[in-house]
């Protein structure tokens, strides 16, 4: 499709849904809705998906029992007033506030917090993956209206900081659309059953294509703390970096994606519409290597491609410097990571050398190597093409394979229908290592898109292990910065920079507040100047 061709359908699509909600939802005024541009999750079901994309519909549309606020991200009592937790780190209690409300105006109990825990579990999807290997559903229970007690089978540290993560949903309206026990997960991913500041209006959604939310005005935390709160809200993405950044430029949407590529920041800038919010985050870039394909199954052969990338060149000039050097799968600000780990640099020389070993040891680097990249995010199509030009100096055919977050993601259940290499974000979705080499490198996370490394060092496996269930936070530390030590050694992946987060926007938006949990996606805070 051309690109006038393109706009065109954008602008329909658009205008068409504004009628269509504003009889929906009467509450809605006269004011022009927000139109958000950023990418749409493949399903909105919280319990299904793990991603930045999902993270919209989990602040807007759901609650959680604490949540992230802030930049720094601190961690807050949101739908509970309270927790208590015992000395030995297994039994934890948290207290409801009173007077919380789903948007079908039923009083959110204990037992909706039970029943939203132990759906997740029973689906098994995504978000379960912080909580499967500590906590069974039977132990999850009510210890009184307002009351949820958890019972862990071990000690697990990150406990509290993986809370946020899981949306409480409303079991009554799920319920009637149950079907072969499924827990109403297709009912869901297409439906909303939250008590979010905004509900969903299901009659225009499209997967990935269009969402559309309207203000809930009895949101438990109130609306006091903005006098002009955004009515409606348009999500619609826009694929293509330069149709998306024209569509900003032209006031046809109000933000970007939180990945606006360097280039396109000063032509953002110059208009006067316009602006780029600019924020420290803690999103690691990262190339992954799949450790069971041959021949990323050799040490020798991941040091190849670790040393042919051009770092400097990457973030320096391409990025132009505004993005910071890392060495690891950490955030260079997170603690457990350590102060003096030493990146890997771009050496060609020292990059053939390991082609050599790794070819003497039967690698076969002669095939031709494929790497995924997200087509619709500019920075994953840059890094892949500059490889490609240097991979080509040491001998090794890559080729660019275009594709999108969520087909790679779903192929990451197997290593045999992982790619060979796929370039992404590892994103800030709980503040703790356990969010970045734990969940990356512990071989229990097998089958995850965060470990589709495939990574496998019994050694690491214990030293993660033991990190996540020392309530020891100065032992924690120490174990989490060997572990991550270890795994630099090995080389599993191509760890990039830690990102500062880009995002356009128009000028109208007012009261942006960007969190590394959410990438500035919390549409509460907001107001609209039109």
């Amino acid at each position: 499709m051309g690109f006038r061709r393109l706009r065109a359908a954008f602008l329909a699509a658009v205008v068409a849904t504004v009628p269509v909600a504003a009889t929906t939802f009467p509450a809605a005024a006269q004011q022009r809705p927000l139109v958000w541009g950023d990418t749409l999750p493949a399903t909105l079901d919280p319990h299904a998906v793990f991603d930045v994309p999902s993270q919209f519909v989990l602040l807007n549309v759901y609650d959680g029992l604490y949540r992230y606020q802030g930049n720094p991200p601190q961690l807050l009592p949101w739908l509970a007033e309270s927790h208590t937790t015992s000395a030995d780190g297994l039994t934890w209690e948290f207290t409801l506030r009173e007077g919380i409300r789903f948007h079908d105006g039923s009083d959110m109990t204990a037992e909706d917090v039970v029943y939203s825990f132990r759906r997740l579990l029973a689906m098994n999807r995504a978000p379960a993956a912080a909580f499967a290997p500590v906590l069974r559903a039977e132990n999850v229970t009510a210890a009184g209206p307002r009351t949820v007690r958890f019972v862990l089978s071990s000690p697990y540290a990150p406990f509290l900081s993986a809370i946020p993560l899981v949306a409480i949903v409303n079991p009554r309206a799920i319920a009637p659309h149950v079907a072969n026990n499924d827990w109403g997960a297709g009912w869901l991913a297409v439906n909303g059953a939250g008590s979010g500041a905004y509900r969903i209006d299901p009659s225009n959604y499209q997967a990935r294509v269009s969402l559309d939310l309207a203000r809930f005005p009895g949101h438990f935390m109130g609306w006091t703390h903005n006098q002009r709160p955004i009515e409606q809200v348009r999500a619609r993405p826009v694929l293509e970096t330069s149709t998306r950044v024209l569509a900003l430029l032209r006031g046809e949407i109000d933000a970007t994606d939180s990945y606006l590529p360097t280039d396109q920041v000063e032509r953002v800038e110059r208009n006067a519409r316009t602006r780029v919010a600019r924020d420290e985050s803690m999103r690691v870039f990262i190339i992954r290597m799949n450790n069971r394909k041959p021949p990323f199954d050799n040490r020798d052969a991941r040091l190849c491609f670790a040393h042919a990338f051009n770092y400097q060149g990457f973030n320096e000039v391409i990025l132009k410097g505004l993005v910071v050097r890392n060495g690891g799968p950490n955030p260079n600000n997170l603690w457990g990571n350590p102060s003096d780990l030493q990146p890997y640099a771009f050496n060609l020389d020292l990059a053939r050398q390991h082609c050599d070993r790794a070819r003497a040891a039967g690698a076969p680097l002669n095939r031709e190597i494929e790497i995924h990249i997200q087509s619709e995010l500019e920075q994953t199509v840059q890094a892949a093409q500059m490889f490609q030009a240097d991979l080509r100096r040491v001998g090794i055919n890559l080729r660019i394979v275009p594709s999108t977050w969520a087909n790679i993601t779903g192929a990451t259940g197997q290593p045999q229908t992982t790619p060979d290499m796929w370039v992404h974000w590892v994103s800030t979705y709980f503040v703790d290592p356990e969010n970045w080499v734990g969940q990356m490198y512990d071989s229990q996370f097998h089958g995850t898109w965060k470990a589709s490394a495939w990574y496998t060092n019994a050694e690491v496996d214990t030293l993660l292990r033991r990190a996540r269930a020392s309530l020891d936070r100065g032992e924690r530390e120490r174990l989490y910065q060997q572990a991550t030590r270890q795994v630099v050694a090995d080389s599993p992946d191509i760890w990039v920079y830690n990102t500062l987060n880009l995002r356009g926007l128009s000028r109208r938006v007012q009261g942006y507040q960007f969190s590394p949990v959410g990438s500035g996606g919390e549409i509460r805070l907001m107001s609209l100047e039109n």
